[in-house]
């Protein structure tokens, strides 16, 4: 991303700019989130690099590529798994091969060793409204993931999980991504999701959003599902989140004292 901006409204009288300036790098194989207060453009500029919204201003590439449409070769997560209620889990997976005119036993034999490794075999044949919001959002993953894209997108997929199953599914994305390491970039609200996952984090600022630090994660992989007792993942977790107190997104005690006299 080259100097890009994303103005909302920019005829009308009160345009409103979602991102400002943005300029970024992602190599290939590097898993980088993006971590901001609501509303700071952080979707904006996901569907953005996916060609789904266009760009006010600046420039986007990939693999050397300008991107002016929707980009075909990704996989995209969002908080809602999205899948189709009238198809079975294993059905919602191959529907990749429908509508890619892909080889569908191809798909399907990866889709079923993609289940696999997630221990979700029993939940193939089952229809979604059979399934926990855990086991949903797994399946969703796997069919993120079954094309083997080469850019993976996910914008808050563990949103709407419990924590527990949020350490879970964490974990199996980590070992998914691990196989093959795609280029992923990761939305999420939660600080520590987002150094239990990354190579690199990108902090960004209150609207209009900024990218206002970059954090690479020096931790060894795979990481442990349970991090708050590595001393090195909490001193990553305290630095953003000083980060964000500093831009007056998180206040203390004391500050919201002084605010009331």
């Amino acid at each position: 991303m080259r100097s890009v901006a994303k103005v909302f409204g920019e005829d009308s009288e009160q345009p409103f700019v979602a991102l400002a300036d943005v300029s970024l790098d992602i190599e290939a194989g590097e898993f980088v989130s993006v971590v901001g207060p609501s509303g700071c453009g952080k979707s904006t500029l996901m569907l953005m690099v996916a060609g789904l919204l266009a760009r006010s201003r600046g420039d986007i590439t990939i693999a050397g590529k300008l991107v002016t449409k929707p980009v075909t070769d990704v996989g995209i997560a969002f908080q809602d798994h999205l899948l189709l209620d009238f198809r079975t889990a294993l059905d919602n997976v191959t529907l990749h091969a429908d509508i890619r005119k892909l080889p569908k036993r191809k798909i399907e034999d990866k889709a079923r060793e993609l289940f696999a490794q997630l221990r979700l075999e029993p939940a193939m044949g089952k229809y979604p409204r059979q399934l926990s919001g855990g086991m949903r959002q797994r399946v969703s993953l796997i069919r993120t993931l079954v094309h083997e894209p080469s850019l993976i997108l996910m914008d808050e997929p563990f949103g709407a999980l419990d924590a527990l199953t949020r350490l879970q599914v964490r974990t199996d994305l980590e070992q998914l991504w691990l196989r093959r390491r795609p280029t992923v970039l990761f939305i999420t609200h939660s600080v520590e999701e987002a150094v239990g996952l990354s190579d690199r984090i990108l902090v960004m600022s209150p609207s209009p959003g900024e990218i206002v630090e970059e954090i690479v994660v020096e931790l060894p992989r795979p990481r442990p599902i349970v991090l708050g007792e590595v001393p090195e993942f909490a001193a990553y977790v305290d630095r953003i989140h000083r980060h964000f107190e500093r831009l007056g997104v998180l206040h203390g005690l004391d500050d919201r004292a002084g605010a009331r006299t």
